[in-house]
């Protein structure tokens, strides 16, 4: 069943509102990368002298661009550990848009939903970036004593994240907070499998970027289906 959500997800890709928020999410996702990467580089231009003065060797020039290019090297580095969660927090200002294509054409009969305000909208996606982020880097520590399980411990720790988080996102719509983490209490085991469906593409470069996209629209379809409403199609 829940295989059946997500691929109702897949074959929905190519509708022009998915296309329009993997396109925001990831121009977005890479105009603040660059941004950062801007003000990193700006910042030792202005920080580092033109010369170093090392004994027995005298003045040494060009600092600036051998750091330069370090800095490139590192934020290549830390774009690929920052890319997902990042394209995560802005598809997560999206979700209405994702969840609205799959009722549309899946739930017609639903009743309109609510209005969520720009503040809740902003605080829970960057509450989202906040815990993904942090549980990577709890996931990155364990990896360290998880020897060749370091993919599981990675699928095992983000399948529960990006369940709770998904799930809690798209049934809030419907049912408030305190509904949707009633409904996550009735069901942790299928929502962290979906969880770990979402995980798994996460470690194949490209493909994970598509993630935050087919997550917002399979949870909304899990949603439906554990509240008990019929999809069409």
């Amino acid at each position: 069943m829940i295989l059946a959500d997500f691929l109702r997800a897949l074959r929905q890709l190519p509708d022009p509102a998915f296309r329009r928020v993997l396109l925001l999410g990831l121009a977005l996702t890479l105009a603040l990368l660059v941004a950062i990467y801007a003000l990193f580089l700006g910042a030792i231009q202005m920080l580092t002298p033109e010369t170093v003065e090392i004994p027995l060797v005298g003045p040494v020039g060009g600092l600036d661009t051998l750091l330069s290019w370090g800095s490139l090297l590192f934020m290549i580095g830390l774009s690929i550990f920052l890319m997902v969660p990042v394209a995560s927090m802005f598809t997560g200002f999206f979700l209405e848009d994702v969840a609205a294509a799959v009722e549309a054409r899946h739930y017609p009969d639903l009743p309109p939903v609510p209005k969520v305000s720009l503040y809740e909208s902003v605080k829970d996606s960057v509450n989202f970036f906040a815990v993904l982020i942090a549980v990577n880097v709890v996931a990155l520590v364990l990896a360290v004593f998880a020897g060749p399980f370091v993919p599981v411990v990675f699928w095992v720790v983000n399948g529960f994240l990006l369940g709770r988080e998904y799930f809690t996102l798209a049934a809030m719509r419907r049912l408030g907070r305190a509904g949707a983490r009633a409904l996550r209490a009735r069901h942790p085991v299928a929502i962290w499998v979906a969880g770990i469906l979402m995980a798994v593409p996460l470690s194949v470069p490209l493909v994970n970027l598509f993630i935050p996209l087919l997550g917002a629209a399979t949870f909304t379809h899990l949603f439906h289906r554990l509240n008990g409403t019929a999809a069409r199609g």
